[in-house]
């Protein structure tokens, strides 16, 4: 049996997965967890795979069988487990190991916990993995955020077990520190904003068309035909031709309307202003799941005020142009988030290779990622998605579609936090001359902030100062 390249610890749903990716694709490990049932579990899945797969019965045992400079990947909860796995684990380990964390993680944890492993000569990996189980098990999308030395030990390792777009592997090396996790967190609120977007078409098109599931899921499976093809459209079109298998009728039905969320959002929305880049779709996406948790409050308003909606009158064929667009938008948002970030931290994240590196094996996975990638690659004016030339027919006719999807909808009372949000976007930054003078006078009147004047005169108050 060859010697253990990495080793595993924590053998949960996606650290197994990642497990029995590595075994099957020749990359020999060694695992342990820190209850011995699921490695007896895991060592039955990876038999029949026929690799090299060697057992510790805990964490210090597993560190002894690593050659070094040892490889550490944790697949563990990323908040207290993760901290309390580093102080048992690092006076075990040398300077020149490296430590994966291969969670969802906060970014500032990840670079929290980069600066306290350096301070021993060691390595710490933020590595942001997308795909969910499935993903993980058979080629997901890794963001890698630490050294450049630990990416070129982790790198023949991560390449052969990640998706693949066109032969090129989905993994590369985004930066330092906490890079890797940060890339992944924007992943996360982009996912959310499509997502929402999504349920926000259905809803159109279910409760305010009259459309049944199985039209409006031929409908999604013919867009995942075309410019606006991704997984969430793909899965959509399967999940909506599912009846419910306890009564009658489509499985969505028979699910309580109330969206969970693990934080990663949330986060995003987070980061996205304190960057000074307010990312309005994804912080709808955020806020429409908030609501949704709701429940008995909307139940109780619905009641006071009524729930009562008008007639929709749309022509569907707007909404193709209006979703690639807004989605062209939902990309863009993203991207300034991670453009803010970079310049912050000083990562210098290429955004052509995050397109690419998202084209496969991720949950916001698309069609249109090729072209955002190629949009970068061609150095868009002023560094924004949304002036490239390559989307500008797109916006030309998905805006004015979008525009009267957005209107007709909110005249009719259906709420469109994600898809009303990329139209104020774009109406927003198509004006030269916006109201923030007003905003600015205000400011200066009741705290004497201060403006600058447009004909560039020193005078820097108004004449309600003396």
């Amino acid at each position: 049996m060859a010697d253990p390249k990495i080793g595993i610890y924590g053998l949960g749903t996606m650290g197994a997965a990642l497990a029995l990716n590595m075994v099957e694709k020749g990359v020999s490990i060694a695992v342990s967890n820190r209850t011995d049932d699921m490695i007896t579990a895991f060592s039955e899945r990876a038999a029949p795979l026929g690799g090299d797969v060697t057992t510790a019965p805990d964490l210090a045992a597993l560190v002894t069988l690593l050659p070094k400079p040892r490889l550490l990947l944790a697949m563990i909860p990323s908040t207290g487990p993760l901290d309390a796995l580093l102080d048992d684990v690092i006076p075990l380990l040398d300077a020149g190991d490296t430590v994966i964390d291969a969670g969802n993680a906060d970014f500032h944890a990840t670079r929290r916990r980069a600066a306290r492993l350096a301070e021993h000569g060691m390595h710490f990996v933020g590595l942001g993995v997308s795909g969910g189980e499935d993903g993980a098990r058979h080629g997901p999308s890794m963001m890698f955020g630490g050294s450049s030395e630990s990416w070129q030990g982790l790198k023949p390792l991560l390449e052969p077990i990640a998706a693949r777009f066109e032969g090129d592997p989905c993994v590369d090396r985004m930066g330092p520190d906490g890079a890797g996790h940060f890339v992944k967190t924007v992943h996360n609120g982009i996912e959310y904003a499509d997502m929402q977007m999504i349920a926000e078409t259905y809803d159109l098109l279910r409760h305010g068309l009259g459309q049944e599931t199985s039209a409006i899921a031929d409908r999604f499976a013919a867009w995942n035909e075309g410019p606006l093809g991704s997984y969430l459209f793909e899965i959509t079109a399967t999940v909506l031709r599912h009846d419910d298998p306890l009564g009658a009728g489509p499985m969505v039905d028979a699910i309580l309307d109330r969206a969970g969320q693990k934080g990663t959002g949330r986060w995003t929305a987070i980061e996205a202003v304190t960057l000074g880049q307010s990312a309005t779709m994804i912080e709808g996406a955020v806020a429409a799941r908030a609501w949704s948790a709701e429940k008995d409050l909307r139940i109780a308003a619905g009641a006071a005020f009524g729930a009562e909606r008008a007639t929709l009158q749309i022509d569907e064929a707007d909404l193709e142009p209006a979703l690639l667009a807004a989605r062209v938008l939902e990309y863009a948002q993203g991207f300034r988030i991670l453009a803010a970030a970079s310049q912050e931290y000083g990562w210098e994240l290429d955004f052509a290779r995050i397109a690419e590196i998202w084209r496969a094996g991720c949950i916001i996975r698309a069609t249109l990622l090729d072209d955002i990638a190629g949009a970068f690659r061609d150095g868009p004016p002023r560094d924004q998605l949304l002036l490239a030339p390559r989307f500008a027919e797109t916006f030309a006719r998905g805006i004015p579609a979008l525009r009267r999807i957005v209107s007709a909808a909110i005249s009719a009372g259906y709420p469109l936090p994600v898809l009303g949000s990329a139209l104020s976007f774009w109406d927003t930054l198509r004006q030269p001359s916006g109201t923030a003078n007003l905003i600015q006078a205000q400011r200066d009147f009741f705290g004497r902030h201060g403006f600058d004047r447009v004909d560039g005169q020193e005078v820097h108050h108004g004449p309600w100062w003396p």
